[in-house]
């Protein structure tokens, strides 16, 4: 198969050349109807195509709509990307059309959007199904070296589904089944990590980002040991599959193959409600988009207050910990002076705030702008960047500083199985009036009650919140 011999990454590029040639060729054509064949007109068409082909890469560059890991979404999800991206386009095409007026060639607007999004569309297809074979997918770590553990492994290899970050040892398994797994990973040029003991797994997940567990022992021999996986995985609120048979079976099959595909039960710690996560994701993408074309009047205007009140850059970049413990840059309007972190050491007992977060009333660090925007939450704007993207949600625990998250007992940990988010409960039950316990209580809550309607509730408690600034510091 043709994916298969294509390096990672290569499709994304492809496609990201293939969708910004089109753009041009058909904004090109759309406002060729429009012109002359004099030289004149012939410049006017290649500006406003430049025009339409620069408003589609900005936009993919913002929503990472090309990354390798944007063809894990869902068809629908595409979808709507690419609607975003269309109206982006056109947005500029349009107010392009108000300045230049009858002064030079424009393209039909209604005409090249259906062009676009069709042509597009088409070639995301293709490109989708190119893509299916390239790594990485998911980053999974396996327990267990032995004959399961090595099937497991070389079937995931093969599949090219997942990446295998390593493996655990469990406590029967010796010097010869780790000789065998190495020779195993090596006929397929793959490296062979054995990152410790069973024993050891909530030390891994501690440091290591996962997207599931695969528990590869055998019940009658590993039984205790491939229980305590499984409390620490829910714990952890990481996904965990278990072999789906006890025994070997020559003939018969399973009544819902689908169920075991792989000859693992996969099991996650909240109800998965597939179809309103899709739809969740499909607002996610659509509510900041539309904001963010509403807000940007505001955020000139903040941009300018900031620039002109202190020195330094107009955004902070912070990492921080998102779904399974990937860390993303998420993105604020600057509200304090530009050496704050550094600063914060300094200011550790003057903490207000218990466990391990820093919240200070009167932070001497914050600007004076500053105050205002964190008061009202505008200095969180920007983070319907991080939605767009898909590393946040609009509705979520709020993701921590990792500094923050080595300190976090493991069942705090669980707020890291689902994507973090602008709001959730504790925003509207009087942010930092209440404890960091009853905090990380209030989050355990929203995973397992989670569904769209109780979403909606939430940004709904959020508006007034932020209007008032109540709880804010």
């Amino acid at each position: 198969m043709l994916a298969g011999r294509l390096s990672p990454g290569f499709t994304s590029k492809v496609n990201l050349f293939v969708d910004v040639a089109l753009v041009f060729i058909l904004t090109f054509a759309a406002a060729s109807s429009n012109a002359d064949a004099d030289l004149e007109d012939m410049r006017g068409l290649f500006w406003i195509a430049t025009a339409g082909m620069a408003a589609w890469v900005i936009t993919a560059a913002a929503l990472r709509h090309y990354s390798v890991l944007a063809y894990d979404r869902a068809a629908l999800d595409d979808a709507a990307m690419i609607s975003v991206h269309v109206a982006a386009m056109v947005t500029v095409l349009a107010i392009v059309e108000l300045f230049v007026g009858g002064r030079a060639p424009t393209p039909n607007i209604p005409q090249l959007l259906v062009l676009v999004w069709c042509s597009v569309a088409l070639a995301r297809w293709f490109f989708r199904r190119l893509a299916s074979g390239e790594p990485p997918l998911d980053d999974v770590l396996i327990v267990g070296i032995g004959p399961i553990g090595r099937l497991t492994a070389s079937d995931l290899r093969q599949r090219r589904r997942h990446n295998v970050i390593g493996h655990l040892k469990l406590a029967t398994e010796n010097g010869r089944e780790t000789a065998l797994l190495e020779r195993s990973y090596a006929t397929d040029g793959a490296i062979c990590r054995i990152l410790g003991g069973a024993s050891q797994l909530e030390q891994v997940l501690r440091t290591v980002a996962v997207d599931e567990v695969y528990v590869a022992g055998k019940v009658r021999t590993h039984g205790e040991e491939m229980q305590e996986v499984i409390r620490v995985c829910e714990r952890f609120g990481i996904p965990f599959a278990v072999p789906a048979y006890a025994f070997r079976l020559d003939r018969a099959h399973a009544v819902e193959a689908n169920a075991v595909q792989d000859g693992y039960l996969h099991y996650e710690t909240h109800k998965p409600m597939v179809q309103q996560q899709a739809m969740k994701r499909l607002f996610d993408i659509i509510a900041s988009a539309v904001a963010l074309w509403l807000l940007l009047p505001l955020f000139v205007v903040v941009v300018a207050l900031i620039k002109l009140t202190s020195r330094g850059p107009v955004f902070f970049r912070q990492t921080r910990v998102g779904l399974h413990g990937r860390t993303f840059n998420m993105l604020k309007f600057r509200s304090m002076v530009v050496n704050a972190e550094s600063l914060k050491a300094s200011l550790a007992t003057l903490n207000e705030q218990s466990g391990p977060v820093f919240k200070m009333r009167r932070d001497p660090r914050v600007t004076r702008i500053g105050r205002f925007i964190r008061k009202y939450s505008i200095d969180e704007l920007p983070q319907l960047i991080n939605v767009l993207r898909g590393d946040m949600s609009v509705v979520g625990p709020r993701p921590p500083v990792p500094d923050e998250l080595l300190k976090y007992e493991a069942w705090q940990r669980r707020r890291l199985s689902v994507r973090p988010g602008l709001t959730c409960i504790w925003q509207v039950s009087g942010r930092n009036q209440i404890s960091f316990e009853d905090w990380m209580l209030l989050d355990m809550q929203y995973i397992d009650h989670w569904s769209l309607a109780r979403d909606f509730q939430l940004i709904f408690r959020t508006i007034p919140v932020v209007i008032t600034g109540r709880g804010a510091s």
